[in-house]
């Protein structure tokens, strides 16, 4: 028996919806981990990328638990002395929502040479409406439950 290896000439990429208000943001974000990935699929292989796009509406209702609204911070550095900056997640939320999704996802991908191109292909946006009805995309929700 033969361990089966995919080809980068048989990658089949899909597009997928996924509704931020609909799970909170950890539990969102392994979901989208998954699909940019491509481990749901029968054909996945750890050195090729194979993932699919996962288009995100609703971000700025993103559902979290807790008092993580106010506790969870994001910090950024200048590079120089007294440079650090923090904000809360409310406050990211409020400035730029899909900075919240983006850096979740991203600290679920591993971190290697193709973590880049799969952020690539995730698409965040605030509301409900979205540039991207041409590619069809199928709605994940019912899959997960």
């Amino acid at each position: 028996m033969k361990t089966y290896s995919q080809k980068a000439s048989e990658i089949k990429r899909e597009w997928w919806l996924i509704d931020a208000s609909s799970m909170p943001l950890g539990k969102l974000a392994v979901v989208i981990a998954d699909k940019l990935m491509g481990k749901s699929k029968v054909t996945y292989t750890p050195h090729i990328d194979n993932g699919d796009y996962v288009v995100v509406v609703n971000a700025k209702n993103l559902v979290v638990t807790g008092d993580k609204m106010v506790q969870k911070k994001y910090y950024r550095h200048s590079g120089y002395p007294g440079g650090l900056k923090e904000l809360k997640l409310e406050e990211v939320i409020e400035k730029d929502a899909a900075r919240a999704i983006r850096e979740a996802v991203k600290g679920m991908l591993p971190k290697n040479k193709l973590s880049a191109e799969r952020m690539k292909r995730l698409r965040v946006f605030d509301g409900a409406e979205h540039d991207h009805e041409a590619q069809n995309p199928q709605s994940i929700l019912k899959e997960i439950k």
